[in-house]
């Protein structure tokens, strides 16, 4: 088997390249791979530095998601880090698109790290319910100190290449046209002594900041009081600056494992998962294209879609004409619709109860705040379903596919029915729903109430928690 992960030398540089498309996630070939490239050239006579680039779009953007729930396999992230970091040639880290959870954790174990312009940084893994596990609480304080790192950890929020270098979490922004051109050219920066690497491990702890951890304690305690891993995020950072990196990093692994284990790891995984294509309708076929969709009437999603429709190639109109494929029709409006149109009517969740009275081919439910919609298919087929839903995500509205009636609506009359009560009330909601079989999958059920009803995301959403037999709290 091809490992995607190649070692070549060009004029003294050794030069590492992950290819493993589409985000060149650190799968367990990835993790081999990068560990026998460094050996090999570490071993190169002819390389004085190692640069390291992933073709595609992007740089590392994470763990590879087939790999979640199963037992771990070797090599381990953290003996992959440890590899680079011992390194006895220097290692440029060229960075490019996203450097994310274990993909910036793999950049900080490299002595050096350049970026293009527009790339972004971050360690996301708390909205996974985890913390970052392969050094990234330990080493990132070192560079950034303890008040920037609570700030990127307990968020998961990204940083700009502007931003990553004014912290110090990359060297220098490269305009160059590749990551591999940024990277070679940095790496003889290195060889004329021009730039310093450093191996981020031995820096200084970062200095002790008790007010900052207690501010984020605080803030945390006050926005999300019920969540587990935050914390955990905070006592890992706060054990940068208390001793040596070895024990920084047994107390990360330590605190790491608590999260694995915790419930809302799951929860918050399984959601993540509902998220991946809940706008896919499983028996479709080649979905036409769907480009050309009047607007008819006023209605508050309209603005949103026009704001996104030129750069995604859309036209959208008042009024339809012959070349019309589909017509949004807001409440009340009575302009026609022509026939060789696509009828799609938009409904509020409590106007969507009852759909047997809905003249149109499919309805869109969406709710008040704007958050994910829903598109019903009454009388189209699966292929004309998809190919609106496709539209829909293309102008950046977040959409769930389903049949015959509206989940969305029956999730929303349940919370009104019972106020008091409201997430054992879309907990016992979801099991009719999934017996009726609107939903395409269960999990869409989870994701709707999460992202439209403000059911809590890590406890996975409705149809889970009534499956396991748990209710929410």
């Amino acid at each position: 088997m091809t490992s995607p992960v190649t070692y070549h030398c060009k004029d003294g540089i050794g030069v590492i390249t992950i290819d493993n498309p589409p985000v060149n996630a650190l799968g367990q070939a990835v993790r081999q791979g990068l560990m026998d490239a460094v050996v090999q050239g570490n071993g190169d006579p002819e390389a004085q530095v190692l640069v390291l680039v992933a073709r595609g779009r992007t740089f590392i953007a994470g763990a590879d998601i087939r790999e979640f729930g199963k037992p771990p396999q070797a090599p381990i992230l953290p003996e992959v880090i440890a590899c680079l970091e011992s390194s006895t040639k220097p290692i440029v880290a060229a960075l490019h698109g996203t450097a994310l959870g274990g993909g910036l954790e793999v950049a900080l174990g490299c002595q050096l790290r350049v970026a293009l312009p527009g790339t972004q940084v971050g360690l996301p893994e708390v909205k996974l319910g985890l913390l970052p596990g392969a050094g990234g609480t330990q080493r990132l304080p070192r560079l950034t100190g303890i008040e920037a790192a609570l700030d990127l950890i307990t968020s998961g929020r990204f940083a700009s290449a502007g931003e990553a270098l004014e912290l110090g979490i990359v060297d220098a922004v490269l305009e160059h046209d590749s990551p591999l051109e940024a990277g070679l050219a940095a790496a003889r920066d290195v060889i004329d002594g021009r730039r310093a690497a450093r191996i981020t491990g031995e820096l200084p702890p970062p200095a002790a900041a008790p007010q900052a951890i207690e501010r984020i304690r605080a803030r945390l305690e006050a926005e999300v009081p019920d969540l587990f891993s935050p914390f955990r995020c905070v006592d890992a950072i706060a054990a940068s600056s208390e001793g040596n990196l070895a024990e920084g990093l047994r107390r990360e692994r330590e605190l790491f494992l608590e999260c694995m284990d915790s419930p809302q790891r799951a929860g918050l995984i399984h959601a993540f998962f509902a998220a991946r294509a809940p706008h896919k309708v499983p028996d479709a076929g080649e979905a036409p294209a769907v480009t050309r969709i009047a607007l008819l009437g006023e209605h508050h999603l309209f603005p949103r879609l026009k704001a996104k429709a030129d750069r995604a190639g859309f036209e959208l109109s008042d009024r339809p004409d012959d070349d019309t494929q589909a017509c949004l029709v807001a409440p009340g409006v009575d302009m026609a619709c022509p026939a060789h149109c696509l009828r799609i009517a938009l409904l509020s969740p409590s106007e969507a109860e009852d759909l047997d009275a809905i003249d149109s081919a499919m309805a869109l439910i969406v709710p008040e705040q704007q958050g994910m919609a829903e598109l019903v298919t009454l009388s189209a087929g699966p292929d004309e379903q998809q190919a609106v839903a496709n539209a829909l995500k293309a102008l950046r509205q977040g959409v769930v596919v389903s049949r015959r009636g509206s989940l969305l609506a029956a999730l929303d009359k349940a919370v009104r029915d019972d106020r008091p009560n409201p997430h054992a009330a879309m907990d016992a909601a979801s099991l009719m729903l999934a017996s009726r079989g609107w939903a395409y999958r269960d999990s869409d059920i989870d994701l709707l109430a999460i992202e439209a009803l403000d059911y809590p995301r890590h406890l996975g959403g409705p149809h889970r928690q009534a499956t396991l037999g748990g209710h929410a709290s």
